[in-house]
């Protein structure tokens, strides 16, 4: 079965990454004789790093052929369709998925996250050609409503979970191993630490590094930077850190998925901007203050019962103090497991319902 996958991947974000490892890995379950052609920004790594085949997103005629000889285009997962973090991708993917309903594929939004969708043009081709899709699975119930307010109703709609939350749990040796390469042996309580840079950042990086270094005074925790998106992230770390006071460790490399959930894991609680750092947390049973600064951020902590201390433009040094030290006091098990076990089954189904749609039933 051949199937061309659309998303940002080969960026270097851990979070896109991780998506993509996961869909693979539960769609090669379902599918014995699995072609995957994956649309990238970097072929080579994206090959490289997922053992799949890969093309240029810029080489439209190469992605023309692929998605012809395809059974399916599956769009996702990710926030793909918005235009707040960038207004061109979203006309990008809504060609893409265009291209496959041209040559009468079948095309499925995968776990995605909807909006939000500005202006009047963006709402009506959204409207118009997501309409004609097949099928679509949202990652979270803010989806759907965004879905209702676009007045998208003809295909199947289905709400189960980020891709991401099907990765099984990871052994915690990887991790370690990277720690003590920076001398950070597992002497007392870890608080992990997964940032990025956006807007209002000034602000939200002074409370921040503020709140780090009260929480590393009065609870002798080591504190950790881990980067999800190589290199953007350890810059971000790095203009944090040089704000604060206590010691602190940076790490400055590139990571797997796999060693990126083994590194949350060794951590206490972690501190999170970046959606998939949480539900990296979620999965390895680590306690979490999610940080919002996209709507994507509260409908996840909401899926879990947790809610944001704040965002970056208001979120406070002692709010932050205050969440962390409650995680820190609580026992190890994270309250919301049952959830997440609840959301992992529906992140599975998401490539079921792939399989589905692809050979007709």
């Amino acid at each position: 079965m051949k199937i061309v996958v659309s998303g940002y991947y080969g960026s270097k974000n851990g979070g896109d990454e991780a998506m993509l490892a996961a869909m693979l890995e539960v769609l090669r379950e379902e599918i014995s004789d699995l072609n995957v052609t994956v649309i990238s920004l970097n072929p080579e790594y994206t090959k490289r790093r997922h053992n799949v085949d890969a093309v240029p997103r810029s080489d439209i005629w190469t992605i023309m052929k692929r998605i012809r000889a395809a059974n399916l285009l599956i769009s996702g997962g990710g926030s793909l369709l918005q235009n707040v973090t960038s207004g061109r991708s979203l006309y990008y993917y809504l060609a893409i998925i265009s291209l496959a309903l041209a040559f009468g594929r079948k095309v499925m939004l995968y776990a995605q996250g909807i909006g939000p969708i500005r202006g009047a043009l963006a709402h009506k081709l959204m409207n118009l050609i997501v309409n004609r899709v097949d099928l679509i699975t949202v990652r979270d119930r803010g989806s759907l409503e965004e879905l209702a307010r676009l007045n998208i109703t003809r295909p199947k709609i289905f709400c189960t979970a980020d891709p991401v939350l099907a990765i099984k749990p990871v052994p915690l040796d990887m991790g370690e191993k990277i720690l003590a390469r920076r001398s950070t042996t597992r002497a007392g309580k870890f608080i992990g630490v997964a940032i990025r840079h956006w807007i209002d950042w000034e602000n939200f990086q002074r409370e921040l590094a503020a709140a780090l270094d009260r929480l590393a005074a009065v609870t002798a925790a080591q504190i950790v930077f881990i980067p999800m998106k190589f290199p953007e992230d350890i810059r971000a770390a790095q203009e944090t850190a040089a704000l604060m006071k206590e010691t602190c460790t940076v790490l400055d490399e590139e990571f797997t998925t796999r060693e990126i959930l083994s590194l949350v894991g060794c951590m206490d609680v972690l501190i999170g901007v970046r959606l998939h750092a949480l539900i990296f947390a979620g999965i390895m049973n680590v306690p979490m203050v999610g940080i919002s600064y996209d709507p994507k951020i509260e409908r996840f902590l909401d899926s879990i019962g947790e809610k944001p201390p704040g965002n970056l433009s208001d979120v406070t040094a002692d709010k932050i103090f205050d969440e962390t030290l409650e995680r820190l006091s609580a026992a190890k098990n994270f309250r919301d497991a049952k959830l997440l076990r609840e959301l992992g089954e529906l992140a599975r189904l998401n490539a079921k319902l792939a399989v589905d749609l692809a050979e007709g039933k």
